[in-house]
Order: C-alpha cells, then structure tokens, then sequence
C-alpha cells in the first residue's frame, strides 16, 4: 500500500454510508501490514475523518503488545479527532489487557462518532459498542466483504480454537504441480518464489507431508526476507520414515522442527525416535484426525497460522476435512499435457460438479509471467457476494 498522508486522499462521495465504506476499505488495507506481527490478536486499521471529509489521522495495530489502530490514529489526529468519525475495522476493545481500552482512547479524544467492521467475537474484549453508545458516542456496525475477509482469521481461532490454514502451490496451466517424477523445479518465477518465502517468515507453522520431503528434500525456511516470525517446520510422518539425512532433521536446531506420527509408529520406532531427537527433532502423537492435530497445534505450540506446502495427497485429506481456509494458487506459463504428472489435490472423488468443493475468487495478480489466484475456501453458512455492505447503528 502506498504511504498515507493527510489529505492525499479525498474521496468523491457524500457523507454518510458510502464515504464510511470508502474509509472502511482505507482502514482493512492498512490492517493488513500488521500481519505476522499482531497473530494471534487480530490485523485492525482506523482513520479518522473530520466533518469535511478530510483524513486527520489513521493507524493500524502494528505488534502484539503495541498500541491499538485506535490509538495510532487518534495520535496522529491530536485536536483533530474532537468531533470527528473514527472508522475502524474491528468494535473497540472494552478490557484491559495488554493496553487500556480503546473505547477510553476514543471516549476521552472527543469523537462524536464511531464506525466499525466487525462486532469482536472474543467475549473478553466484546461490548466496546456499548460502552460508547453510553458515553454518548454515536455508532454504527458496517459490514463488508473487506472487513469479512480480514478478520476472518481471528473469528475462526476464536470461536474454533484452530489456526487460520493456507494453502499454497504453483501449478503449469494445465494443473499439473510436478512431472510425473516429481520434477517442480520450477513452475514459478523468482518474483512468486519470493513472496512465499515473505509468508514462510510471517506464519506460525509451515506443514508438509513426509512424501514431499521425501520427492524433495525441502528446508521450508524463509530465505533472503525479512522474519516477522520463526515458523516451526511440521511434518506429517504417520510411519516416522524421517531420514536422518533429511534436509529437515539436518537444520532442526537452527530451526524448529516436529514430526506428527502415529501412535504406534512412536513406540515401536523408539531408536530412530531417539535419533531425531539428538538432532533437534520433536516428536508428536498424531491425532486421529487432521482437526486433532491442528488444535494441538494450537495448544501445545501456540500455532495461530499454518502454511500448507504439500504434496496432493495430505491436501486432499486436509480438503475433505474442511480443513484449509485460502489458497495462494501461482499459475506459471507451462503446459505439461501428462496425465499422469502430479496434481495439487487427490483423494476427493465426486461424481458430479456441485459435488466439488466451492472456493471463492478474491484477486488476480500479475507476477512477471505467473498468473497469482488467491481464493477463499466458501463456507455455505456466510458465503457473500463481493462489493456487499450493511449498515446498523
């Protein structure tokens, strides 16, 4: 996003619902660069708007612990923000925790109005609306697909208790993901190469299935970016068939790395067991189904966000599960014509198209020659179309 500045930005619309709207999309884009910094809190933007449109402050939570959008914003407002509208794309906090409540911030600035995106799903924080509305501050709930899709994440960790999965793959043009060698390298360009290795350093986990590191022998480290976070390398290894000399087990105490395998596989391969284990690498029973093993996840390593980069076969168990939440498709200009070359996703067998799983367009990208699909995993019970906005106050 290019660098905000106070009144570079004048939208053409008239007070009311559509300049909120307009502000709202302002506040989800600056929330957006708290990510992998803020996880598992939630990626918040606010802007501030005087009475004759103009933008007299903005932020965004940039750190866990840090202040809060509403009070980077209302910072940079100063006097500005006494009488204006604060737009922000989560309800302000209501509790203490590591920061005072933001509905104090607002409260005591003087804004006479408040907008927000979403109504906070964690009960600890939530009722920030009424606590103003009781200080006589004016507010409104406006929900839209930009506020939808950027807090998405925190409502799943929080009415789930599960991470926030991505799933990511380059494919040639005909959807084939490798050769039928398993030769990859490589579908994508180094611009596409790159971003993943940006998202390697901004998630809590990166999980693989030991068929890809078996094929490939990959680090899944972020290289030549800048770390917002160290991710833990996850396996999935059901027979704990990590070779010692695996690329995975040889970096283990440089960076951490766990292998998920049966319960059977962990007693009865005690000595290799052992062996990883001198080399840094933990061990984990895993769960029955893939739903287990992600909240464990979360509970025993704290895991907020996995990045999925695997092989067709733990995709598509992960698929059936219901399991991945997005995916980052990087389409490179190939054609393989092979039958028989690798897929991103087997195991699923429908027998007619509205038997397949639906996923949902957000945006296409050019990188150099690859074509970059981001799509969102529909969910039937909140699916919505883009562009949609609601209002109630």
């Amino acid at each position: 996003m290019p660098k905000i500045t106070l009144n570079t930005i004048r939208p053409d619309v008239q007070i009311g619902a559509d300049l909120w709207l307009f502000w709202l999309k302002v506040a989800a884009r600056l929330a957006v660069r708290g990510h992998g910094n803020v996880e598992p809190n939630p990626m918040v933007g606010c802007v501030i708007v005087d009475a004759k449109k103009n933008l007299v402050g903005w932020g965004y939570h940039r750190k866990i612990g840090g202040a809060h959008a509403e009070v980077e914003a209302l910072k940079r407002a100063g006097a500005k923000a006494r009488g204006a509208t604060a737009i922000v794309t989560l309800e302000p906090c209501a509790h203490v925790g590591r920061t005072p409540p933001c509905v104090d911030a607002l409260k005591n600035a003087g804004v006479a109005r408040v907008v927000y995106g979403c109504a906070d799903p964690n009960p600890d924080a939530a009722g920030g609306a009424g606590k103003l509305r009781a200080h006589g501050i004016e507010t409104h709930l406006l929900e839209c697909d930009e506020t939808r899709e950027l807090n998405a994440p925190f409502v799943k960790r929080v009415r789930t208790g599960l991470p926030w999965v991505m799933a990511k793959w380059a494919q040639t043009v005909d959807g084939c993901v490798a050769t039928r060698d398993y030769d990859s390298k490589w579908i994508s360009c180094d611009r596409s190469r790159r971003m993943v290795h940006r998202e390697r350093g901004r998630v809590d986990a990166i999980l693989t299935g030991i068929g890809t590191v078996m094929h490939d022998d990959p680090q899944l480290t972020a290289r030549e970016v800048r770390h917002r976070r160290n991710a833990i390398r996850v396996v999935i290894d059901p027979e704990l068939a990590l070779p010692l000399t695996a690329a995975l087990a040889q970096t283990a105490r440089q960076y951490k790395t766990v292998v998920a395998t049966l319960a059977k596989s962990f007693s009865d391969r005690s000595e290799h067991r052992r062996a990883l284990g001198d080399m840094g690498v933990g061990c984990m029973k895993q769960h029955s189904d893939f739903r287990g093993l992600l909240a464990a996840l979360r509970k025993e390593y704290g895991v907020s966000t996995v990045l999925l980069e695997a092989g067709g076969g733990l995709t598509g168990e992960l698929l059936k599960e219901n399991l991945i939440d997005e995916a980052w498709v990087f389409v490179g200009p190939k054609v393989l014509g092979d039958r028989e070359a690798i897929h991103p996703a087997r195991g699923l067998s429908p027998l007619a198209i509205h038997d397949s799983i639906s996923v949902r367009l957000l945006s296409v990208r050019r990188r150099d020659q690859d074509a970059l699909l981001h799509y969102r995993f529909e969910d039937p019970k909140s699916a919505g179309s883009i562009g949609n906005a609601t209002v109630s106050g």
